[in-house]
């Protein structure tokens, strides 16, 4: 940012001021009579720094202070340590200061390419690494199930149970589970097999290609209506579990991953039964906020295609 520079009376000799002025103005004067010198002012230990509201008048300069790194502080790294995400987010102050603090660069120690985390990004510019990532927390799901994928990330699996059970008594209808995890090799079988029934363009806006899925993670499950026999997950849209699904799912950590509009952004054709896990702290977030994507919210680029 260039400085301004006011017009310079040579003639005019200077004369220093002579009465007793608070403190925030003394300093205003003094900058402003350091910047019509046109030479460095001195630096004076002994005042205090200048309100942030002296910074709008002229010849006043005050040095941003870059904010604190969360990640010094030992309840985070004991969180972090700990395997506790939850905890972690806490310990930021929150899912907002969390968020924010990723998205202006200023928390280290968060890589939102680890697997392990409930706040990992995958999509098809985030590949997860290593490709072939196993998750060591897998637990069976607690919800009736239609194939035989019947695993999921324990901390999704509690919250999974309980938004079922909720949804029921709400009397909006039966939530099962097609499927949460899914293995490597699972997603090479079903990704080879969409290419060859439906092309590669097609398979690529409705299956994510070996190593780029989030159901890899265990985070992200496939839910389907099962009020009158479990159907299929593409005829999961509009019914009273989806519509329910869709208001109440950030209340228990869940977000719908893939919404309607949002393909330019996650490459993907909409999906209402896909629901990622991000657990209670960051799911509230993002609903008060009015995110759509994880890129969005994350503040990352948009990745609609794979870089080859």
């Amino acid at each position: 940012m260039s400085d301004a520079r006011y017009p310079r009376h040579a003639s005019r000799p200077r004369r220093a001021l002579s009465v007793a002025l608070p403190i925030g103005l003394a300093v205003t004067a003094l900058g402003a009579m350091w910047a019509l010198a046109d030479v460095p002012a001195p630096v004076d230990a002994s005042v205090p720094p200048v309100p942030a509201a002296a910074a709008q008048l002229p010849g006043v300069h005050v040095a941003a202070v870059p904010a604190a790194d969360p990640c010094a502080e030992s309840a985070v790294a004991d969180a972090i340590a700990a395997g506790d995400d939850e905890a972690v987010i806490a310990a930021f102050g929150g899912g907002a200061a969390f968020r924010d603090a990723v998205v202006v660069g200023n928390a280290p120690c968060i890589s939102l390419m680890d697997p392990a985390r409930i706040w990992v990004v995958v999509n098809k510019t985030h590949e997860l690494n290593p490709t072939d990532y196993v998750p060591v927390d897998l637990i069976e799901s607690p919800i009736q199930q239609t194939t035989s994928s019947r695993m999921i990330h324990q901390g999704a699996a509690a919250a999974l149970g309980d938004m079922a059970a909720d949804l029921e008594r709400s009397g909006s209808g039966v939530l099962g589970m097609n499927n949460a995890y899914r293995s490597y090799l699972l997603q090479v079988s079903n990704y080879t097999g969409l290419v060859s029934a439906e092309g590669q363009r097609t398979a690529d806006l409705g299956s994510a290609r070996p190593g780029f899925s989030e159901h890899q993670t265990g985070l992200a499950v496939d839910v389907v209506a099962c009020s009158r026999g479990c159907g299929e997950i593409a005829n999961f849209g509009g019914t009273p579990e989806s519509d329910w699904v869709a208001a109440h799912a950030w209340e228990y950590g869940f977000v719908v991953r893939y919404e309607a509009g949002a393909t330019p952004t996650t490459g993907y054709e909409p999906e209402p039964w896909h629901l990622r896990y991000i657990g209670p702290a960051l799911a509230e977030t993002y609903h008060e906020g009015g995110y759509r994507t994880l890129e969005e919210f994350f503040g990352l680029p948009a990745a609609p295609d794979y870089a080859h």
